[in-house]
């Protein structure tokens, strides 16, 4: 166990396996089962760092893949790192880059030393290797750092899933001889597509190396969530017990919800800022689409159940106003608004787990929200 970083595992609910505990790290202590919002260019897009903390945010996401393209991963490290360059004193989550490598240039080739691609910015040409990754990440400085992975397709042939396993087993080897940093947590990211076989293949490479914490990618990509759910189930009971599980890109309620009575601890999403970009909010009673002409003469909070200051001072009237005129403040409230939900929604999931009752907290809970459960 390390000194900077461990894992307290507090309860694990009786009838779902559902997992409370605490996760120590050098920026703080943060309390599981956890959301963490995504602030890909150094920041939640609309949202202050007081009002995240205020919310109930604990730790943070940066991107690996946007920061080094811009300012440059060096700039950052100059500035001491990405909690002095963004003002944030709590826990930070760096990804690799891989996704984006991937998923957002148009020219990537696939080599055993790493993926050579072109910038969507300007065109430029890199090569991601996993040194390459590691190097970015320490010099990003977050708390906890993600292997260089390839994140399979949903879609993809048994083969080519295999294959992609493979290359990602290799490279987290790579990664654990290139770390020089104590002061971060790597974990390394179970692939697999949806071939059973390959996702524990890929956990059993994976135990080794997961000292810390262990992450599940090439989840929600497109598959039905039941397919995504039934994947949880399988690997729920080969997941290891004494260190954080986290579950990559999930985070609408529904599938925090169900990801957590399968056992999984941490969660992050850019759903909530980015629907709320659109107008939308979660809320206690369902989405709440604001540039809805139904609200047009509503007079009522958001949320009458929510604490936050959007809920606290505004009408939806006056929220869709904000939304049909294209003002920012809109994109703000709404943000806040939803990112302050997520963390009342785990919040809550974790006193059920203490309380042995979660199953009665999410049938309650979709009730309430108006979505029939799994």
């Amino acid at each position: 166990m390390s000194e900077k970083f461990w894992f307290e595992l507090q309860h694990v609910e009786k009838h779902t396996g559902a997992r409370a505990g605490v996760f120590h790290t050098p920026h703080g202590d943060i309390l599981t089962p956890v959301y963490m919002p995504v602030g890909t260019q150094a920041t939640v897009k609309g949202v202050f760092p007081r009002d995240l903390k205020e919310a109930g945010s604990q730790i943070i996401l940066a991107n690996t893949y946007h920061l080094y393209m811009r300012p440059g991963d060096d700039v950052v490290k100059k500035a001491g790192g990405l909690h002095k360059f963004m003002n944030w004193d709590a826990p930070i989550l760096t990804d690799s880059g891989g996704f984006q490598v991937f998923s957002l240039t148009k020219l990537n080739k696939i080599k055993e030393e790493g993926v050579y691609f072109n910038s969507h910015i300007d065109g430029s040409r890199h090569l991601f290797t996993p040194e390459k990754a590691i190097e970015i990440e320490e010099n990003l400085g977050a708390d906890i750092i993600m292997q260089f992975d390839q994140c399979s397709e949903y879609g993809y042939t048994y083969e080519q899933a295999k294959a992609a396993m493979e290359l990602t087993s290799r490279w987290l080897e790579r990664c654990v001889k290139a770390k020089t940093s104590v002061d971060q947590a790597l974990f390394p990211i179970v692939q697999g597509n949806f071939y059973k076989d390959l996702r524990a293949e890929s956990l059993a490479r994976s135990l080794p190396y997961a000292k810390h914490g262990i992450a599940i990618g090439g989840l929600s990509v497109g598959e039905p969530k039941p397919l995504m759910y039934e994947m949880l189930e399988h690997l729920q009971p080969l997941l290891p017990q004494g260190v954080p599980r986290y579950l990559m890109g999930v985070g609408s309620p529904d599938c925090l919800i169900e990801g957590v009575m399968r056992g999984i601890d941490m969660f992050d999403c850019v759903l909530a800022t980015r629907v709320a970009r659109n107008g939308t909010a979660f809320t206690s009673r369902g989405k709440v689409v604001v540039r809805n002409s139904s609200y047009r003469e509503d007079f009522t909070p958001l949320d009458p159940e929510c604490g936050c200051y959007c809920c606290k001072n505004y009408t939806k009237a006056y929220l869709r106003h904000l939304v049909n005129v294209g003002e920012m403040l809109s994109a703000q409230l709404l943000s806040l608004h939803n990112i302050t939900f997520l963390h009342k929604l785990m919040s809550g999931m974790r006193q059920a787990i203490f309380d042995d009752d979660l199953q009665n907290f999410a049938k309650e809970f979709y009730k309430n929200y108006g979505q029939d459960s799994v």
